[in-house]
């Protein structure tokens, strides 16, 4: 069977329909999900702000249990926290740690190196040396401080209003 131009160019847009759909339908889907997070405004704030701290820091594969921990010592949502962690994420790395080491090297007040070449072998960071990583590190923890009490302070509002609205709309039902 032969397709003409006018099926191929219908199908092709029906796809692309479903397509959109599709994404449409994950995004209120997880939407959703986060409006019913079980716990008060204050943990999944407090979740998020955990989340939000760990993920400032270079520790690839162990921000979400470092997250998740902190989140559990501070009486966070710990999803709301393994969530929040993803502020750091293959889009975000490069600028994120090199804003992180910019603080880290301004608070030790000393130069920058330029010794960020091999980040993803663990010989790569011995490599760099302690002074490098404490730079970095130093400006994660401050960087991270700030990002989790800002995510914390500008999350709670936002989360209560959608609780608010959530709670309004089901009512109306």
């Amino acid at each position: 069977m032969t397709l003409t131009k006018d099926t191929e160019l219908r199908q092709n847009s029906a796809m692309r329909k479903g397509f959109t759909s599709d994404w449409q339908r994950k995004l209120r889907y997880l939407y959703l999900r986060f409006v019913r997070l079980q716990g008060s405004p204050e943990q999944l704030a407090r979740g998020m702000a955990s989340g939000v701290f760990a993920g400032s820091f270079p520790l690839f594969g162990f921000q979400i249990l470092i997250g998740v921990a902190i989140a559990t010592v501070l009486r966070g949502n710990r999803i709301m926290a393994a969530a929040s962690t993803w502020i750091s994420n293959p889009f975000t790395y490069l600028p994120i740690f090199a804003f992180n080491y910019q603080v880290g090297v301004w608070m030790l007040g000393t130069s920058s190196t330029n010794g960020f070449t091999d980040l993803d072998s663990l010989k790569g960071w011995a490599d760099m040396g302690t002074e490098v990583s404490a730079r970095l590190m130093l400006g994660s923890a401050m960087v991270g401080v700030v990002a989790g009490l800002l995510s914390y302070y500008l999350g709670l509002p936002l989360i209560r209003q959608m609780r608010q609205r959530r709670f309004s709309t089901s009512r109306l039902r």
